[in-house]
């Protein structure tokens, strides 16, 4: 089968000056076990900055105030270890739903993911959340809306059930491997790296933007957030993988530019989120 290679970023989603919060999605971010709550809160945060109207974050009921202090504009969603109907119900409402940053990988987050896949919404499955789906004996079916976001290694253990040993740094190879991966697994995968690439197995984008100042612990949440953002706003999964992959590495070269590329944080590429929007060649 041959595939579709994409160049372009999609155009961004109209935002109508008369529009309220209501008009821009909301988007229900899972994940943030005590150790790691801050994954979770940038992965938010970044959704906010990208656009959403709402955004509500679900992390255990201890780390919750925590989480909404670094944050205020977001809503909270206390997990709880003996009732899932606050959970079930935050779900019911979401546009999009961003689930793995810093979620661990206990017997419960599985059966949240899980839940989460068979509901059938559009779903961002990032870091704990793609780490679960690797321990699977097989992959859930109701894949196809969803977006896979692995880094190399988390890809490694993805494919491993594909027989992958090893995963290709060339741009072909790579390029190769997510297509094969996306068309095996039924569902679009953001491969992350020097040039990510988004693919369905049908279309394929390789992102231009960004640079080694994105090389720090939470830049991929953040990733997370500003595309379950614009799949909240109405984009379908692979444009809003496409146009964040684009936004994010663009926010990030300009962290470096303000920061130096050694010393921007994932903080740093949340706050310049809005500048480079701006500068997006498809508003």
């Amino acid at each position: 089968m041959l595939i579709e290679r994409v160049y372009v970023p999609p155009t961004l989603p109209r935002r109508p000056d008369e529009g309220h919060k209501g008009l821009f999605g909301r988007v229900l971010v899972v994940g943030g076990n005590q150790e790691m709550f801050g994954a979770a809160v940038l992965a938010a945060t970044a959704a906010l900055r990208a656009g959403s109207g709402l955004v509500q974050i679900a992390v255990p009921e201890r780390v919750l105030p925590f989480a909404i202090c670094i944050t205020p504009e977001l809503i909270g969603l206390a997990l709880s270890q003996k009732s899932e109907k606050s959970f079930h119900a935050a779900t019911e409402v979401a546009d999009c739903l961003v689930i793995g940053p810093g979620m661990g990988r206990s017997t419960l987050s599985r059966k949240r993911l899980l839940r989460v896949i068979e509901q059938g919404k559009p779903t961002v499955i990032d870091a704990d959340g793609l780490n679960i789906l690797s321990q699977q004996v097989k992959l859930p079916k109701k894949l196809a809306h969803a977006l896979l976001t692995p880094h190399p290694g988390e890809m490694l253990r993805l494919c491993k059930r594909l027989g992958v040993k090893q995963i290709p740094t060339d741009d072909r190879g790579r390029l190769a491997l997510a297509t094969n991966a996306a068309r095996a697994f039924g569902t679009t995968i953001l491969l992350k790296g020097h040039r990510s690439i988004i693919t369905d197995g049908r279309r394929a984008y390789v992102n231009r933007t960004g640079n080694s100042a994105l090389s720090k612990a939470g830049s991929g949440d953040v990733l997370s957030g500003v595309i379950g953002s614009l799949i909240g706003q109405g984009m379908n999964v692979f444009d809003a993988a496409c146009a964040g992959a684009w936004i994010h590495g663009k926010a990030g070269e300009l962290a470096g530019e303000r920061r130096g590329s050694r010393s921007a944080l994932a903080r740093d590429v949340i706050d310049a989120i809005g500048d480079a929007i701006c500068t997006y060649p498809n508003r």
